[in-house]
């Protein structure tokens, strides 16, 4: 694996993308136990297994990580407000795999759509594309994509940890070089 440099901060006019560290584990653990979250996105179990978001963090801040992690932080930019997390989970062929969540306070006011544009706009693993893949029942997610210049790739299924279920989804990409 690469040596990887120091994750940058991206700021937008409403919040930062900030490395994520583990004083964020509360605000974290608190939102991602929310069954509506967790329902939303693969990776996260309902109820959340203590020590889940401690390890998720921990390998996020290793040097040598598969995928950087960002907290979409608002307020001063210093910790003031955990809104959602955005991260880049690397592949091959310099290709990126793209997951967000929003917190449910912040659903319906553009955090997710402004979080990607920025992703996508900063590049900031100098990405040639980058891919992201949606619940089917989650058209909200799908618009966001669309709306960052995402191209519809097809249909596929993800299983979630949440619902114990096999779930469709909606894939998509970019092509940024």
């Amino acid at each position: 694996m690469a040596t990887l440099t120091q994750q940058e901060t991206l700021n937008t006019s409403r919040f930062a993308l900030r490395p994520v560290r583990m004083s964020d584990l509360t605000r974290i653990e608190h939102y991602a136990s929310d069954l509506r979250l967790a329902s939303s996105t693969p990776r996260i179990p309902h109820p959340l297994p203590p020590g889940v978001i401690e390890g998720y963090i921990e390998r996020a801040m290793q040097p040598e990580r598969e995928e950087d992690v960002w907290v979409i932080d608002s307020g001063d930019h210093d910790g003031g407000e955990v809104m959602g997390v955005i991260s880049l989970m690397r592949l091959d062929r310099n290709q990126s795999e793209v997951s967000y969540w929003v917190a449910p306070p912040f659903w319906n006011t553009g955090v997710a759509s402004k979080a990607v544009q920025a992703l996508v706009k900063e590049n900031p693993l100098g990405n040639d594309a980058l891919f992201a893949s949606v619940f089917h029942d989650n058209p909200a997610s799908a618009k966001v994509l669309i709306n960052a210049g995402f191209a519809y790739l097809g249909d596929a299924e993800t299983f979630c940890l949440a619902r114990g279920a096999t779930v469709p989804t909606w894939t998509y990409s970019i092509k940024l070089r």
